[in-house]
């Protein structure tokens, strides 16, 4: 039987929290094969990733590596899809402005998979059970509405599900089925969580076969950017390309054309 539970009473967290103590207080005793599921709001209060910011849109500036797309919403605001510096594409780069202090804007971890494996290793040798952590944060999808969790760090439980090679249930071969599990598992975590709950840990149990004996790969194994990514540009953004280059182009060859009838003149 596969269960999930969030414990109340997870006080305020604030930079130089013990994590560990506050996690392991809250959710009681842990079993083997549990997963300790942590949204990464807690994480980047407790590792100091409130900064200082009186413009968001600055913030969110410092912390995009590449525009993906913008849309301005009714009343003028803008809303831009960007890959941020942990590689994760979604809007806003993680730069969250509620609940934290007036002028302040929180970050997400700096390393997550680093802060996941921090915690695991602390929750494990503090209980003595074997465990794996899974840190979240909320994205959107491109094509479907609403957010849902994801992972961003993960430590001690396999991230996929690999099928590839595998029969499906009518015997044929699959070629190209990989489960994004530790995604799953945030999601699963998030029904029990709640956004507006403060609830912002759980414990998933019954899947035990998703833990790891090594730390694994992490989440970061999971984005999907470079030559990889098949969606580089939203509509908007790769229509104004092709018409900068289409009229590069176009000048390119004009200018070329009317050079050749100056060179056949001057003959």
């Amino acid at each position: 039987m596969i269960s999930a539970f969030a414990p109340d009473g997870i006080p305020e967290v604030e930079a130089g929290t013990d994590l560990v103590a506050l996690v392991a207080g809250a959710v009681g005793d842990l079993e083997d094969g549990d997963v300790v599921v942590v949204s990464s709001k807690i994480v980047s209060k407790a590792e100091g990733r409130q900064v200082h910011a009186d413009d968001r849109e600055e913030a969110i500036s410092a912390e995009t590596v590449r525009v993906v797309a913008t849309r301005r919403q009714p009343g003028g605001a803008v809303t831009r899809i960007v890959e941020n510096r942990l590689g994760i594409v979604g809007a806003a780069a993680g730069v969250d402005a509620s609940n934290v202090a007036e002028g302040t804007v929180l970050l997400l971890p700096e390393d997550p998979d680093a802060s996941a494996r921090r915690l695991r290793a602390a929750l494990a040798e503090r209980t003595g059970r074997r465990i794996g952590v899974v840190v979240t944060d909320t994205l959107g999808r491109p094509w479907r509405h609403g957010q849902t969790d994801v992972a961003i760090g993960a430590a001690g439980v396999a991230v996929v599900d690999d099928l590839r090679g595998t029969p499906d249930a009518a015997g044929r071969r699959m070629d190209v089925t990989v489960v994004a599990v530790a995604d799953e598992l945030a999601a699963m975590a998030d029904l029990v969580k709640g956004k507006t709950a403060n609830r912002p840990v759980a414990v998933i149990r019954g899947l035990g076969r998703l833990v790891t004996e090594e730390d694994g790969p992490g989440a970061r194994s999971l984005v999907r950017v470079g030559p990889e990514d098949m969606f580089r540009r939203g509509a908007d953004e790769a229509y104004a390309d092709g018409y900068r280059d289409g009229y590069a182009e176009g000048s390119r060859e004009s200018t070329g054309w009317h050079g050749d009838r100056e060179s056949e003149g001057g003959q």
